[in-house]
């Protein structure tokens, strides 16, 4: 394919190469300043690009090389958002993230100085120099912000409660899916676990003790984030990628697809999903027949990002037949189920197998689709 999504395809993230890791720890020290960190940013995001061109990929990200967290980054750069101290984190099997959370201090907007705007200028010049990929740029989703808001985190002051926010949260995601299309992005992805969660009884019971209302959720976020996508530019593919969450090798929720696949497949307007389906807890591929046909793709995560072990090609290939069943092959692709590290703590594997990984997604794509 020779637009997004491609057949051999990636979520984003990638593991810090060390000398960065060792830059943002001294960074947070006090003992390297913002100058210096850039440069070490650069420098890594140079040497990565031309190793996604060499695994053979079209595409390119910078590895969200420029992050702590996949998410808090962007949101708490956001006009009327801070990510504050909590006294817990995010509960993943056997183990909780940095405590941290979301909280609205006044009006919801996205700034044309946010951050992530030179961030992906700095991506497309450098891949433009060098290796002439597609550059690919990840923000999280707006039904994030929503689902991980906690109680007596909105204020008052403000908003008169939790669904007040959605028209400013619609408004600032138009503003910013614009600002990405003005500085030359026609690929963004909007990552999404609250999708994944609406899986789970566990976690909408869960959603249910934050205050937010569970029933036809799974509605109302089809209509928020259509309202989003309604004005984006034809010539601008924008994907999600639906997560079940990814911290050190870990996870959050199980489910299948099949109480959501309705709307996220067959109402809400992307133009490609990229699904997890390294593990049983994504359930069978049945959700697929909801893919409207024709005009989306579903990118299939065949080959976990948790774990160092490379997958059977030839296993690989039958899971591609067997979605084929559901969905048709001509609207099907491959990736990675996830980043490598959704955070800076990156996964439980080396970089070495990391590649690995990257390369067996291109060869078997190039085997099925040719």
């Amino acid at each position: 394919m020779s637009t997004p999504p491609f057949r051999a395809d990636i979520v984003g993230s990638f593991l810090r190469p060390p000398a960065l890791a060792e830059a943002r720890a001294r960074h947070a020290a006090g003992e390297l300043d913002a100058e210096g960190l850039r440069v070490a940013e650069d420098t890594a995001i140079a040497e990565l690009v031309v190793q996604q061109a060499d695994a053979g990929l079209q595409l390119a990200t910078d590895g969200e090389f420029r992050r702590s967290w996949w998410h808090f980054d962007f949101f708490g750069l956001l006009d009327g958002v801070e990510i504050v101290e909590l006294d817990h984190g995010i509960q993943f099997q056997g183990v909780q993230t940095r405590p941290r959370g979301i909280e609205i201090t006044g009006p919801i907007g996205f700034s044309p100085r946010h951050p992530f705007l030179e961030h992906y200028r700095s991506l497309a010049s450098l891949l433009e120099r060098t290796t002439g990929a597609v550059p690919k740029f990840s923000i999280p989703a707006p039904t994030v912000l929503d689902f991980r808001l906690e109680p007596g985190h909105i204020d008052a002051g403000t908003y008169g409660g939790r669904e007040d926010i959605v028209d400013d949260l619609v408004t600032a995601y138009r503003d910013a899916v614009q600002a990405f299309y003005d500085v030359g992005a026609r690929y963004l992805q909007f990552d999404d676990t609250a999708w994944a969660y609406l899986c789970s009884e566990e976690e909408l019971a869960k959603a249910a003790g934050r205050g937010i209302r569970t029933d036809g959720i799974a509605e109302r976020y089809a209509e928020l984030l259509n309202r989003i996508l309604d004005g984006k530019p034809h010539d601008l593919t924008i994907t999600t990628h639906v997560c079940r969450g990814n911290f050190r090798s870990t996870w959050i929720s199980s489910g299948g697809y099949e109480p959501v696949a309705e709307q996220l497949l067959g109402v809400v307007d992307y133009d490609g999903y990229f699904l997890e389906y390294d593990s049983e807890r994504a359930g069978g591929f049945e959700p697929l027949r909801f893919l409207r046909e024709g005009d989306k793709t579903v990118v299939l995560g065949l080959v976990t990002t948790k774990s160092g072990d490379l997958e059977d090609p030839d296993a690989v290939r039958r899971r591609i037949d067997e979605a084929a069943a559901f969905a048709p092959l001509a609207q099907l692709a491959l990736s990675p189920q996830c980043g490598f590290a959704s955070t800076e703590e990156g996964n439980l594997l080396t970089e070495h197998e990391q590649w690995a990984k990257i390369r067996e997604v291109v060869a078997v794509a190039d085997a099925v689709w040719g």
